[in-house]
């Protein structure tokens, strides 16, 4: 009876609240301003009224912040600070990196998927994971195999199923058809192994379908009303939670055995032919299984959904801006039949096409780090241990402190630079552009995500144009969300037109 006493009033001041800020975010979309933080639930209801455009939102209070820097007081003991300040993320992630790690909020949620992998570890674990994998990422042998196996699955299943659907006008799903591509890449470069995704038939491979819900419901966990909700199903392994189990122990066990399966084969003899992560790990005296086997489930996180989700917003951006396109494509044709990946590293244009559409459309669009201990960081807003700390890719992308009043417009030219008859590329440091993070955490594999990315598009828009195949009639803007990478809401409809077939569609007219 006395617990009733104390819940009832408690219920009623928790409902006036959540009715008053359903009202007052009604327009959430135009409401920029920090909200208002209140006793005991600070600003939890408007966070919880703008959930389903979470990212827009907290950009556009950014937008409005003198400093890019603004404090959110989730409930009365939880207060965040996002920040898109080019010296703030300075602070955080190099000058004072020692005091902002991953954090114990991170670490709970990913480790039952990541373990100890690099991605979710600070300290001298990260360190010597970080130096071993830097050594292998840096080697020629290993960018030559990236080399082959990207064009090999570019002319064994991405064109020929382009190809197919250009004849057949069929309408592919562009989202999933990338994702496939990159899975099969980056598990061939990171076990060897090929789980053969991108096949015609568009397969519900095991392995695939496994890690994809490991890493949907972990993500789950981020977007939880309160942790209790998914630490409660998971003490009863009920619900969402129990699928997460036991997609985690088919993803597990899958690689616990490639991985023990490949130390068996080096066993045999004293070298292997391969030159996959996986291998080189294991020849270079790293035998302890489950440390590999984490190192490598970490890599295929990374690779598997990183460029395939840049090049989704890429393709988009490009059927809107023709004349963007046309550019590409002449510096395409300037190139060889089957460019090398030297003359594909000199694409010049595309490569500012690329990094303007990641200005836009960041794979990793938010990042948060956890304080050490106390400390202010540049602007003076004070932070106190164990307050997390986001720098903001996506919001960062829309200041017009950083792009000038036509940030909203794509624009490769704002990373180039005219030299007589040619363009010359003009970067920016990569704190004002933290795509690919920054620091001592720089992405370890971002000269070869490039070189990836610009491999496909030289090879689908030489052959074909990507037509987007919205509903009829309705002026599709697509819906950009955030799981571990962004992605395109709902998937991304195309038709894939042959260009001979395109030229000679307009002879004829």
């Amino acid at each position: 009876m006395l617990l009733l006493l104390i819940l009832i009033p408690l219920l009623s001041l928790l409902f006036f609240f959540f009715f008053f800020f359903l009202n007052s975010n009604s327009n959430s979309n135009s409401n920029s301003k920090v909200p208002k933080s209140y006793p005991l639930v600070g600003s939890f209801f408007a966070i919880l009224a703008n959930r389903k455009h979470l990212l827009p939102w907290l950009s556009g209070i950014m937008q409005v912040s003198p400093s890019a820097t603004f404090v959110l007081q989730y409930d009365y003991s939880t207060r965040q600070v996002f920040s898109g300040n080019p010296a703030v993320v300075q602070h955080i992630l190099k000058t004072n990196f020692s005091n902002y790690e991953k954090g114990h909020v991170v670490n709970r949620i990913l480790s039952d998927f990541l373990g100890h992998g690099i991605f979710n570890i600070d300290g001298d674990s990260w360190k010597f994971q970080r130096q071993v994998s830097s050594h292998e990422f840096n080697t020629k042998s290993l960018r030559k195999f990236i080399e082959t196996v990207v064009d090999t699955e570019l002319s064994n299943r991405l064109i020929p199923i382009l190809s197919s659907a250009a004849k057949q006008g069929t309408v592919l799903d562009f989202q999933d058809i990338l994702q496939r591509f990159a899975f099969d890449n980056i598990c061939k470069i990171a076990f060897g192994f090929d789980p053969a995704y991108l096949l015609p038939s568009l397969p519900r491979a095991k392995f695939a379908l496994a890690f994809e819900d490991s890493v949907r419901i972990t993500v789950e966990r981020f977007y939880a009303i309160h942790p209790f909700v998914w630490k409660f199903k998971k003490l009863l392994n009920i619900g969402s939670e129990k699928h997460l189990k036991n997609a985690i122990s088919e993803v597990r066990e899958f690689a616990l055995n490639i991985v023990k399966e490949k130390k068996q084969r080096l066993g045999d003899k004293e070298s292997l032919d391969s030159v996959d992560l996986l291998s080189r790990f294991l020849s270079s005296g790293h035998s302890n299984e489950n440390f590999v086997t984490d190192i490598v489930i970490s890599f295929i996180l990374a690779g598997r959904d990183t460029t395939s989700a840049a090049l989704t917003w890429f393709f988009w951006l490009l059927s809107k801006n023709p004349e963007i396109e046309s550019e590409i494509l002449n510096e395409i044709n300037e190139k060889s039949e089957a460019p090398i990946f030297d003359e594909v590293k000199d694409m010049v244009y595309t490569h500012a096409s690329l990094c303007e559409s990641m200005r836009l459309y960041p794979p990793v669009p938010i990042d948060a780090k956890e304080a050490v201990n106390d400390d202010v960081l540049p602007g003076g807003t004070m932070v106190k241990k164990g307050m997390r700390v986001a720098y903001f890719p996506y919001a960062m992308g829309r200041l017009e402190m950083l792009w000038g009043s036509d940030w909203a417009k794509f624009k490769p030219e704002r990373w180039l630079q005219k030299e007589e008859e040619s363009w010359k590329f003009v970067g920016r440091d990569s704190y004002t552009y933290p795509v690919f993070q920054a620091g001592p955490r720089i992405c370890l594999g971002k000269e070869m995500a490039f070189l990836q990315m610009k491999r496909v598009v030289a090879g689908v828009l030489r052959r074909f144009k990507v037509v987007p195949a919205f509903e009829e009639g309705v002026n599709h803007e697509p819906e950009f969300v955030s799981y571990m990478t962004s992605k395109m809401k709902g998937g991304f409809p195309v038709k894939i037109v042959e260009k001979d077939h395109l030229h000679h569609h307009k002879t004829e007219s």
